[in-house]
């Protein structure tokens, strides 16, 4: 057995012995009586993220969110150069998405996200990121950090690094440079990838086999719905099945896995892509990669027949279904995403209670 095997063993091990804990244990409070709701895990980062959190969180009360750890720009990637920690940008965006809707949580969910304003080394820095950054250093662990930051805040879940280590997004690019538009370069560091005025071809992960954290796999092998996307496609939902551990673990699941489209392409990283095509390229990355259900806007898909098709090679079906704001923004809307997933939940979930 290679070393990755071993330790996806240990963790299934460390799974069927009930030691796992579920979110509310995690954070010191009331374990959820099993049998009543889902417990679903969502992977992603940024305000993909958090839009499929502040919708999840209205359907359950054991959601753990598994955030991407690659973000190298702004007071995130300032921290990182500085101390070499973790960025914690998007660890931070996530938790403000899992306060509750009374005034301890939406308090909370201004403060952690309030940048300094100023002229000196503390502009733009989020207070939230401070915040995390101090409590790793003063307990020396990730996941203890994170989970004492989510009692505070009262925080409807859970949330955990995808990796202990900070990861460096690389990125084969056609046409980076507009005076060569054919050439196909590399560009390094996800604010670059985001920004790219080229065509994205591939991404991957430096170092290209980093180590999962455990709680993550943990969490992906004891759910009941993992749920990937919506976010920036090559920067925040890719890089999640760039992972061995998290990928085998996703493999391996019991869970059902549903797949939630972006609203509309992303200008640089995804700009002129079709529903159909956000679905090839993440098979080009993971082409053992299985899903159940892939979950689109109904007024974001112009042609369902081809959509049909590129979820069927995952072997998933699709469901359609409002979930945009009606602003005109493409923009999630927490209250009818939240219907979705509940509706999906109930029609591809289990018969009677869960477990």
């Amino acid at each position: 057995m290679t070393g990755r095997t071993l330790r996806l063993s240990r963790l299934r091990r460390v799974v069927s012995e009930g030691r796992g804990g579920s979110p509310a244990e995690a954070r010191g409070g009331r374990a959820r009586r099993r049998g009543t709701q889902p417990k679903v895990v969502a992977l992603g980062g940024g305000m993909g993220l958090s839009a499929s959190l502040a919708a999840l969180r209205r359907i359950t009360g054991d959601l753990t969110a598994v955030v991407t750890v690659a973000d190298d720009g702004g007071s995130s990637g300032r921290l990182r150069d500085e101390l070499g920690v973790l960025p914690p940008g998007d660890l931070r965006k996530a938790l403000a998405a899992l306060c509750g809707d009374d005034d301890w949580g939406q308090t909370w969910a201004r403060v952690i996200q309030h940048r300094f304003q100023s002229k000196g080394d503390l502009h733009e820095h989020a207070v939230g990121n401070l915040l995390i950054v101090a409590l790793w250093e003063q307990l020396g662990d990730h996941v203890q950090a994170l989970d004492l930051v989510g009692r505070l805040l009262g925080a409807h879940g859970r949330v955990l690094p995808m990796s202990a280590v900070p990861l460096e997004l690389q990125a084969l690019v056609k046409g980076h440079d507009p005076v060569h538009p054919d050439e196909i370069g590399t560009v390094r560091g996800q604010a670059n990838v985001a920004l790219t005025p080229g065509e994205v071809q591939s991404v991957h992960l430096v170092p290209n086999d980093p180590p999962a954290v455990p709680e993550a796999v943990a969490a992906v092998l004891d759910a009941d719905w993992v749920v990937l996307g919506p976010g920036s496609w090559f920067s925040s939902v890719i890089p999640h099945l760039l992972v061995p551990e998290l990928l085998d673990a996703l493999s391996e699941t019991k869970a059902r896995r549903i797949l939630s489209l972006n609203l509309a392409p992303q200008p640089g990283e995804t700009a002129g892509f079709s529903p159909q095509r956000h679905l090839e390229v993440l098979g080009r990355h993971a082409p053992k990669l299985a899903l159940d259900v892939v979950l689109a806007d109904q007024a974001a898909v112009p042609d369902r027949a081809l959509l049909n098709e590129a979820a069927k090679r995952f072997g998933a079906t699709v469901e359609l279904a409002p979930v945009g704001r009606t602003d005109g923004t493409p923009r999630h809307d927490p209250e009818l995403l939240a219907a979705a997933y509940d509706r999906i939940f109930r029609m591809h979930g289990r018969i009677g209670p869960w477990r």
